[in-house]
């Protein structure tokens, strides 16, 4: 998904020097943004107070939404690179087509993974026969300097593990959950899962002491560590647990996000990750141009044109809270 803001802000972020080394309980909430001419999204990342949680690095909630009568979902071609997206759906349908030649309809609980490489395009729509509700989160992951010019690939993959307790279901989106490991591929330690809990469920998670983690609402109330978490709020819990106990006042579903916090300083502009100036701007400059991205073929509608580059310079520093 598009960072679809015409006056994009600079997120600089990575390195080791903000991340929390012991537990916490870091309630995040959520910034307000129009995505295109129907969808409205709860951005949780980059955060004003937290940057990214392991490689995860841009988090958009949205929904549920009544689409009836609605579009629904309408983001037009735009270029990425530096990174991997995530579509991940609770309810509705998302049409992808990239310059690679995929195209797919992604369905709930079902994994779109995109890596972008160096460079790729996409776009994303509602298809025009779709169900009545829209609910869903976009997730970026940033991929570490020996990854960032794989082939651009895409990946659907409609059969993820899962994990059972009594009122628990976990599926397992990306990276290693217990004995539990997606098909997805990843380029970091990192996981991300999907866990739909019943009224009552009272359970314990096992973590990674090494990794920092968040918990992401998607519907219902959680209580994480016993801290409430209401749907489109997230919960920031730092490293060095190895338990997560969870307990579920409704049937509800979150998002367990980790990894091993992202070692690497980054910049994040628009739709780009990189190292430097020089490269975002050379990214700019070759979408505007309709060079290096390639095309998306089979969209009804232009390309979405970049931002203006902000004025001050672009300088990775790390995490900057």
């Amino acid at each position: 998904m598009s960072n679809l803001d015409r006056e994009a802000a600079l997120s600089v972020c990575g390195g080791r020097g903000f991340v929390v080394a012991e537990p916490v309980r870091e309630l995040l909430t959520p910034r307000t943004v129009r995505l295109g001419e129907s969808t409205e999204v709860r951005r949780l990342l980059p955060n004003l107070g937290r940057r990214m949680v392991g490689a995860w690095c841009f988090v958009d909630h949205y929904g549920p939404d009544d689409i009836a009568d609605e579009p629904g979902m309408q983001v037009p071609p735009h270029p990425h690179m530096g990174l991997q997206t995530v579509s991940w759906l609770h309810d509705g349908e998302v049409l992808h087509r990239d310059s690679t030649g995929s195209l797919a309809t992604i369905r709930p609980r079902e994994l779109g993974l995109q890596t972008t490489g160096s460079a790729i395009s996409h776009s994303e729509e509602t298809p025009k026969s779709h169900s009545r509700f829209l609910h869903g989160a976009q997730l970026w992951t940033a991929l570490p300097d020996g990854a960032r010019h794989v082939d651009a690939h895409f990946e659907h993959h409609t059969d993820l593990p899962q994990l059972t307790a009594a009122g628990l279901t976990a599926t397992v989106i990306l990276g290693t959950l217990d004995t539990a490991t997606s098909p997805g591929a990843t380029y970091s330690p990192i996981v991300g899962a999907d866990l739909t809990l019943a009224r009552g469920t009272e359970t314990s998670l096992p973590l990674e002491p090494d990794f920092e983690y968040a918990v992401l609402s998607m519907s219902g109330e959680v209580h994480v560590d016993d801290v409430p978490v209401v749907p489109g709020s997230m919960l920031y819990l730092g490293c060095g647990r190895t338990q997560l106990p969870l307990r579920a006042e409704s049937d509800a579903s979150i998002m367990l996000l980790g990894g091993e916090p992202f070692e690497e300083e980054i910049i994040m502009w628009w739709n780009f990750i990189g190292r430097t100036q020089a490269e975002i701007e050379q990214a700019r400059a070759d979408w505007m141009t309709g060079t290096r991205f390639g095309e998306v073929k089979g969209y009804d509608g232009d390309p979405l044109p970049a931002p203006e580059l902000p004025a001050v310079p672009l300088k990775a520093r790390g995490r900057v809270r």
